[in-house]
């Protein structure tokens, strides 16, 4: 007769719960360090070693995590897509009733957090001509996350905004010219955050006839 089958009871689940999320708070810890560093060092003077004694552990630890340098900076870049598509959404979604308010404040966002964050201007600009020494190797990675703003600002407009008289060929390419400007005033900015997300707006709001209160 075979002996009854183990099962995880509550204080090992616990445990493995411990450890998932000690090893998520470390990954964060090192992709924080790892940051700062490209940032102020850029990506030839980013080293594993120095990533591991900024944050107290071996660099052995690092390798485990990330596998090698590019892997870490393919997580760098992930996590900065991430955080900006999550905040364009929640912007959006601040202003449920006002189409254009919306798309101004997802604008503004959208330049004031890659004026102050340059790892997310690179990974929004790689492919326009921006500053890909921070990752090199982002440029063929970049227009997938244009891609996705692009999807999280249709998704906006098909859920609030159905009655507008566009089929969706006709509201993909409205969105995806919305996308492509504010990434060419990333990289070469005219005017202030504010200004040229009101001038944004104002130019969605002509071609979705859409009056601004």
């Amino acid at each position: 007769m075979s002996p009854p089958a183990r099962t995880v009871g509550p204080v090992a689940g616990a445990r493995s719960t411990f450890r998932e999320s000690v090893r998520s708070l470390l990954r964060q810890q090192l992709l924080d360090a790892a940051s700062e560093s490209l940032i102020f060092g850029g990506w030839n003077q980013l080293k594993m070693a120095d990533v591991a004694r900024e944050v107290g552990v071996s660099r052995q630890t690092v390798y485990n995590e990330f596998g090698n340098k590019t892997s870490l900076g393919e997580a760098l870049a992930m996590r900065e897509a991430e955080r900006f598509l999550d905040g364009v959404a929640a912007t959006l979604d601040e202003h449920p009733d006002d189409l254009l308010a919306a798309i101004t404040a997802a604008v503004e966002y959208t330049l004031s957090a890659a004026e102050v964050n340059p790892l997310l201007k690179a990974v929004l600009t790689a492919t326009r001509g921006g500053a890909t020494e921070l990752l090199p190797f982002v440029t063929t990675r970049s227009g997938p996350i244009l891609a996705a703003a692009t999807t999280v600002l249709l998704d906006y407009l098909n859920q609030h905004w159905p009655e507008i008289e566009l089929d969706e060929a006709e509201r993909t390419l409205v969105v995806e010219s919305i996308v492509r400007l504010v990434v060419s005033h990333l990289v070469m900015p005219l005017a202030s955050a504010a200004e040229v997300a009101r001038q944004i707006s104002w130019l969605a709001g002509r071609i979705l006839d859409q009056p601004r209160e």
